[in-house]
């Protein structure tokens, strides 16, 4: 899962995403130079024109993106703009987001005034072309999705304020730690982020009013997120990690001063407030917050939920048809991993077999090293295959690491951060070692490919190194097709050679099964009104999943409506155009140039890739 999915968890804000200029290469060149979208779709068309629309759109595509920089702080660090460092948007307050409103609005409109008639004409073409189609569906979706109350339920056990903000003031994050004053920077930002925290209780305390209030089995999981930050000495927080590395460069007779200073945010600002947060929390959100499970238990639920779909696949599916396409995907994979039984002669039925993969002692790892060290043997092998399907790779690099403590409870198996636009740290690929027995050996080959290569760091750190693009489309991204793109990326393992052991080529069909099992439960949940416990039991009916994994999952999909089903949809589409190319092109497909094509444009919303890929297709 890419960490989340526009930065994961850049809580409540516009989502991230990151840019990375490199000196240019063949591979690079061949990114704007193979794409058939580079080519004017309008043989016709005014080129002057063309050049005075595309300049006219490229400006104010750069305006729209200093503006919300400027709106987005933490979104400017993790894009490595310094600018903002010190500062935290308050963006579940009215005042920032009728500021936000405002700014979507007004670049809708003015770049509709401007590009609106040369995309119809054809004018645009190539790059530009899908730059107008994209930033038009953004904005469109942005504006819509500001008419529901989300920001009166700001927090939960996946998308908790505090967590992200451990992860970036424990040093080793995108906020920088080089200089007194980025560690002045972070004091002032944490008294904003303390106003936040203020913020969410309040919003939080209408939403009781309203009735729009969270799942109160998914509060009680915040509660010990919270806990783990509320510690009598600070020197033990994380958050106190960047005073024990401090940088040799900082005058010494500067350092007692910024450690005072330092030490008092911590101690006198931040604990205080998370403190706040939990008691709130345990004293009064706890007793109002609602035993239903999905979006049917909250008004209007419906036509949120509905929005949400369209927003996570980028498609006009409705909840109803999503849940059909699971249920037989649901049976598809099953009868493949009906086929591996045989294959290792297991006497015994699927869920026999569900049970055997994942209990038996020789699928559990002896320690949480020993997963890793399983990660990091698959580098060569799966990286060196790679070779045989891709003639484009990105030149940044990706580390292994484990998910840190205070959040492996309720994290997922694993996750992806890409680099930072300067280059400053590899990506990070994300692995939860937390309860072993829920992470069983023959998940660990379809994981590692969907997380790492060819998955998202393929993607991700590709899309930061593509050249010409406007901000927004180097940073941005559509879940369907991120997510669908890793799952896609999962199953490519045959034709890469790496899935050879059949229990890892199950585990494969596992992960596989899991996302098809999503679009059942996600929609079960929050369209057909299903239970907690009805999740649990459709899982464990269906997939070797243990009890950990499968509560961890169940309420994820509770806290982030519609985000699971992104993948298995993502993935379908992914194949449906390439088998239309492979047919349509016969001996003409070349499976590295479909692969540069689906790539070299970054993430596109699901509609606007088919368009894409259906003009290469025409084109060859």
């Amino acid at each position: 899962m890419y960490l989340i999915h526009r930065l994961l968890l850049i809580m409540c804000l516009t989502g991230v995403l990151v840019a990375c200029q490199q000196d240019q290469t063949d591979s690079q060149d061949q990114l704007g130079s193979n794409a058939v979208d580079d080519a004017p779709i309008a043989p016709a068309a005014d080129s002057s024109k063309a050049a005075e629309v595309t300049a006219g759109l490229n400006d104010l595509y750069a305006e729209y993106n200093q503006a919300l920089l400027k709106l987005n702080p933490v979104l400017a660090t993790f894009r490595g703009v310094p600018d903002y460092n010190d500062r935290w948007a308050n963006s579940i307050g009215n005042d920032y987001r009728t500021l936000n409103r405002q700014l979507q609005q007004s670049f809708l409109e003015q770049v509709q005034a401007v590009g609106a008639g040369a995309h119809a004409t054809g004018v645009l073409s190539g790059q530009d072309r899908l730059s107008y189609a994209i930033f038009i569906h953004d904005r469109n979706n942005a504006l819509r999705g500001m008419d529901f109350p989300g920001h009166l339920m700001p927090i939960n056990q996946f998308r908790n304020p505090t967590n992200f903000y451990a992860q970036l003031g424990a040093g080793k994050n995108a906020q920088p730690f080089n200089s007194e004053q980025d560690y002045r920077n972070f004091i002032a930002r944490t008294n904003e982020f303390a106003t936040y925290i203020e913020q969410a209780i309040v919003n939080m305390r209408v939403g009781m009013q309203q009735n729009l209030v969270q799942p109160r089995v998914l509060m009680e999981r915040v509660l010990p997120q919270l806990e783990a930050h509320m510690l009598e000495n600070i020197e033990d927080s994380l958050f106190y990690q960047p005073l024990l590395n401090m940088p040799d460069s900082i005058p010494e007779q500067n350092r007692q001063a910024l450690i005072t200073d330092y030490s008092h945010m911590i101690g006198n600002v931040l604990i205080p407030s998370i403190t706040r947060l939990h008691h709130f929390i345990e004293n009064e959100y706890l007793d109002a917050a609602r035993d239903t499970a999905g979006m049917t238990g909250l008004p209007n639920g419906a036509e949120w939920y509905a929005h949400l779909v369209a927003t996570s696949t980028s498609t006009d599916l409705t909840a109803e048809q999503i849940h059909q396409i699971g249920l037989s995907e649901v049976a598809r994979i099953q009868h493949g991993m009906r086929g591996v039984i045989q294959q290792v002669g297991f006497d015994g039925e699927l869920p026999e077999f569900f049970e055997f993969t994942a209990n038996d002692p020789q699928f559990i790892f002896s320690s949480r090293e020993a997963l890793l060290d399983a990660f990091l043997g698959l580098r060569e092998p799966v990286d060196s295959a790679a070779d045989q399907l891709f003639s484009i790779q990105p030149q940044a690099d990706f580390e292994i690491r484990a998910v840190e403590a205070y959040r492996e409870r309720s994290a997922s198996s694993g996750s992806y951060q890409r680099p930072p636009p300067d280059g400053s740290r590899p990506g990070i690929f994300y692995a939860n070692t937390y309860d072993l027995t829920a992470r069983p050996s023959w998940t660990v080959t379809a994981l590692y490919l969907h997380e790492a290569v060819p998955g998202h760091h393929f993607q991700l750190a590709l899309q930061q190194e593509l050249q010409g693009l406007p901000d927004f489309r180097l940073f941005g991204g559509t879940t369907a097709y991120t997510e669908g793109w890793g799952l896609y990326a999962e199953s490519l393992g045959k034709e890469m050679g790496v899935y050879q052991d059949p229990y890892q080529y199950y585990g494969s069909l596992a992960a596989e099964l899991w996302r098809a099992i999503r679009l059942v439960v996600d929609t079960g949940l929050h369209h057909k009104g299903w239970s907690r416990q009805q999740v649990l039991d459709y899982m464990y009916a269906n997939a070797p999943v243990a009890e950990a994994r499968a509560v961890s999952e169940a309420e994820r999909f509770m806290a982030i409506p519609s985000q699971a089903l992104a993948y298995k949809i993502g993935q379908l589409k992914i194949q449906e155009l390439r088998s239309k190319a492979e047919q349509t092109l016969g001996g003409r497909f070349d499976i590295k140039a479909f692969h540069s094509e689906v790539l070299t444009s970054g993430s596109l919303p699901l509609s606007i890739l088919e368009d894409k890929i259906d003009r290469w297709i025409a084109a060859q």
